[in-house]
């Protein structure tokens, strides 16, 4: 995700209204989050779908990590040849 630009990518809910296409056109070009403001006061943010996606496939990859960290730490762990052996399979390297 790109960085936000504090002079641009914040405007208050009255501005979006009545700008809609213009804000969504460049959430989708610049791939900036744009966030809203009610009453001077951030209340959502904008932003660009394929953006979202990637942001919610490194949080799974994240929380794929904790688990295994959290597994591994409880000794749960399962060794490569383990593995290999459970599966049937030899390794291609």
């Amino acid at each position: 995700m790109f960085r936000i630009q504090l002079d641009k990518d914040i405007q208050p809910l009255s501005e979006f209204r009545s700008k809609v296409a213009f804000y969504f056109d460049r959430v989708k070009k610049t791939k900036r989050p744009l966030i809203i403001t009610q009453n001077g006061k951030s209340a959502a943010i904008l932003l660009d779908v394929s953006e979202y996606e990637s942001m919610i496939d490194k949080i799974e990859v994240l929380e794929d990590i904790k688990l295994a960290e959290a597994q591994i730490s409880k000794g749960l762990e399962i060794s490569h040849q383990d593995v290999k052996k459970k599966f049937g399979k030899s390794s291609q390297n």
